[in-house]
């Protein structure tokens, strides 16, 4: 066995670290003059004639803070240069909120997303952490306005799309823009300590593990106005980029690991400040739950998705009976494989997950990490061959930069704030 792949060996905290610095690096040029991020290309040069989106900026805000924290060079100018478009050219002054993002004239694409919202809490957290001047005003405004437009209290859920005034709520709504709700609002409740944030992250989570139950640990994704789900939405256009038919194992994989953050964050305080031994056991009890269905959303994810067609790597999408539809392997399922097998080792001490990680580690390495060019290829088709109908180029290194930090950071705290505190 390769030790680099390996849990817990030298050999692998050093590849994930140098994984890490290279990210970190690729990532430079992503900065317009007013500070939107550009979408990178395949060798990290910006593609201008895209547009400047929003979530994209707030994704490289969030890893640029913590590149930041890590001591990497240039970190702090890059983060606050994306600080000040989301404040400045990406922020409707007028109507409130963002816009989803900037063509390449400068006109405002149309729609304010729930998605783009959650990140720009994300980037104003870890902005914060790392002392990013104006981050403290982003972050003060971006609440404000997600809780103004996109919480339903009544739910216990986000809302998804309004048009660009505020005026008119699109009837979908969507579980992806409430899996970056969870991890914004743990975000939250990590860098400022205002812990109805982990609560509100709770009652989605308990939302979705309903509805997960209900289709054997596949998770519905799209949902109409009164929260029905629409199995069958956009089954003439499956491979969509953001909202495909049918159940997607990455997103699965992902809430594997928030809901352990969550669990861990939310019972291990009271577990410890509790005198009663039962009430110790009762914590440790609902804790256990938690965990159980993180394993179970994993579990089910990987037996659908990985190594299913006959070559390595994890489709994309499959039907409600966990058959491929989409085959193609998409680099963000890769990394949150990664990180979930960790986690989930953490939780559960249990080898099966120690050896995922190996598979996918080395997955990693022999299929999706871009040696000549840097980063790591956002999408391959069911050969392993390049492939960029749905995510050409490499648009930014979020998921990737997160991969090689969250298997060796406490499981129970947001990884800036994880960065933080070992940074100090």
């Amino acid at each position: 066995m390769d030790k680099r792949f390996i849990i817990d060996t030298e050999e692998n905290k050093e590849y994930m670290q140098g994984l890490c610095d290279e990210l970190l690096g690729f990532g430079h040029k992503f900065p317009s003059a007013g500070g939107g991020s550009y979408y990178l290309g395949d060798d990290g040069t910006p593609w201008k004639e895209r547009p400047r989106e929003t979530w994209i900026t707030c994704r490289m805000t969030h890893v640029y803070s913590i590149g930041r924290m890590l001591g990497h060079e240039g970190s702090d100018k890059l983060a606050a240069a994306a600080v000040k478009g989301i404040m400045g050219e990406l922020h409707d002054k007028q109507a409130g909120g963002w816009y989803a993002g900037l063509t390449a004239e400068d006109k405002p694409l149309p729609n304010k997303a729930c998605y783009a919202h959650a990140f720009v809490i994300l980037a104003g957290t870890s902005g914060v952490l790392a002392g990013i001047d104006g981050a403290d005003e982003l972050l003060k405004e971006a609440l404000k306005v997600y809780d103004e437009k996109f919480w339903d209290d009544e739910e216990g859920l986000a809302v998804d799309t309004w048009n660009t005034d505020f005026t008119v709520l699109d009837d979908y709504r969507g579980l992806n823009a409430n899996m970056h709700t969870v991890e914004a609002f743990l975000a939250v409740a990590d860098a400022i300590g205002d812990e109805k944030y982990r609560v509100r992250a709770g009652r989605i989570i308990d939302r979705v593990i309903g509805w997960a139950k209900e289709n054997d640990w596949r998770i519905p994704e799209h949902f109409t106005s009164d929260w029905a789900a629409d199995l069958e939405c956009n089954k003439d256009h499956p491979a969509d980029q953001f909202k495909p038919y049918g159940a997607t194992p990455g997103h699965g994989i992902e809430w594997g690991r928030l809901i352990s953050q969550w669990a861990a964050s939310t019972f291990k305080n009271v577990e410890s400040l509790a005198v009663d031994k039962s009430v110790k056991e009762q914590c440790t009890e609902e804790a256990a739950k938690y965990f159980e269905a993180a394993q179970k959303l994993f579990d089910r994810a990987i037996a659908d998705a990985w190594n299913s067609d006959g070559a390595p790597g994890i489709v994309y999408t499959t039907d409600w009976e966990g058959k491929p539809v989409v085959h193609d392997r998409m680099h963000w399922t890769l990394a949150e494989a990664i990180n979930t097998s960790a986690v989930l080792y953490r939780v559960t001490r249990d080898s099966k997950y120690a050896d995922h990680y190996y598979e996918f580690s080395e997955y990693l390495e022999d299929k999706v990490h871009d040696k000549v060019n840097g980063s790591w290829f956002h999408q391959l088709d069911s050969n392993n061959e390049l492939l960029g109908t749905v995510w050409p180029g490499k648009s930014d290194i979020y998921h990737a930069l997160q991969a090689t930090l969250i298997p060796y950071l406490d499981i129970s705290v947001s990884i800036a704030a994880n960065v933080a505190a070992i940074s100090d």
